[in-house]
């Protein structure tokens, strides 16, 4: 079903937890809490999809966007465990765990107008009108977003709700 391989669909439904853990702490926190329950769903979640897609795309945008993602995760949910000051720990774990759910949205939303419904998918080039302009609604969110987490963390003194 959808040309999905066996370690595709572990790669699909491994990650797919993460998204439902990012709207939530989004919507709660206004952002993505490390230390949190739905943090941790959202690091296992985002480590299986991370890993996977090395194995299940062959696109090299796929193994950028899977490294980038890995490296990002590793900074924002480490740099609580440094001696930076606290202000700067919320600024770099806020910036970097926002782009990680970019990151996760941008292949997703491709993935899925790529491949339903099935058979007669909406999308079939990678250049289609509604493909793009569904990407460069997920940049400008995470431009938008961002840039609210870092006024909300300005206001606050860059307190961090946890």
């Amino acid at each position: 079903m959808f040309g999905i391989t066996p370690l595709g669909w572990v790669h699909t439904l491994g990650s797919l937890p993460a998204i439902p853990a990012a709207a939530y702490m989004f919507a709660v926190h206004g952002r993505i809490v490390p230390r949190s329950t739905a943090g941790i769903v959202y690091l296992i979640s985002m480590l299986i999809g991370a890993v996977t897609v090395f194995f299940v795309t062959h696109m090299p945008a796929g193994h950028v966007i899977g490294a980038l993602t890995l490296l990002l995760l590793g900074i924002g949910y480490t740099i609580g465990r440094t001696p930076l000051p606290a202000r700067a720990v919320a600024y770099v774990e806020t910036i970097v765990l926002s782009v990680t759910a970019f990151l996760l949205m941008l292949p997703t939303a491709t993935e899925i107008l790529r491949r339903v419904p099935d058979g007669h998918p909406f999308v079939t080039d990678l250049k289609s009108p509604l493909l793009l302009g569904v990407q460069a609604g997920i940049l400008a969110a995470l431009v938008i977003g961002i840039g609210a987490q870092i006024v909300y963390l300005r206001r606050t003194g860059g307190a961090a709700s946890a």
